[in-house]
């Protein structure tokens, strides 16, 4: 299906068939063009999405709780120790601990990550979620975060490229590095809202 997303804060505008950009530009151009198409409208700025350099990290050495566990572990991803005490005890915890941080990073604007993934369920999880590996900065910018300072944006979007990307509720990239990452409120990945914030 067709559909054509737009944004407040500048008007952009980009138009995805299937898991392609076909057109990028202004949203009152792109709409008269083509009038019968779907249209999303969201708050802030679109962006091609950013790149999360801690793969290993958020995926293979953080737990991330089901929320039918709150009672048991809280709700907040743990890690360190009692990370791995976790794995340790139930290994098939592994997996499905990845499908939920794959969720944050997509809560996030993460559309790429980087770092190794050696777990073969974590690989298999991310590789099925249609995120895009990377390689791995020299220098990692600072502690692991789902909105690691500073944040890195993917390069642009180009008509035919992928329909990958990420939008965040701000005024501008000014704010959007100010507030970091969690002002996503929807992120794309090959043509799927893969996230809606609320």
């Amino acid at each position: 299906m067709t559909t054509l997303h737009t944004t407040e804060a500048d008007g952009s505008a980009v138009l995805v068939d299937g898991e392609h950009v076909t057109a990028l530009g202004p949203y009152e151009d792109l709409a008269a063009a083509h009038p019968s198409v779907r249209v999303r409208r969201w708050p802030g700025i679109l962006t091609p999405g950013l790149l999360n350099p801690y793969g290993p990290e958020i995926l293979e050495h953080t737990y991330h709780p089901d929320p039918r566990e709150a009672d048991t572990y809280g709700t907040v991803p743990i890690g360190g120790a009692r990370a791995r005490e976790i794995f340790r005890a139930d290994p098939s915890r592994l997996g499905a601990s990845a499908r939920r941080g794959v969720q944050r990073l997509f809560a996030h604007g993460t559309v790429a990550l980087a770092g190794e993934l050696r777990a073969k369920p974590v690989l298999e999880v991310a590789q099925r979620s249609g995120l895009v590996f990377a390689a791995r900065p020299d220098r990692l910018p600072g502690p692991v975060s789902l909105s690691p300072k500073p944040l890195v944006l993917l390069p642009g979007l180009a008509v035919g490229g992928p329909a990958r990307f990420a939008v965040f509720d701000v005024a501008d990239r000014a704010e959007l590095v100010r507030r970091g990452a969690s002002t996503c409120v929807a992120t794309v990945l090959g043509g799927r809202l893969v996230y809606r914030g609320r």
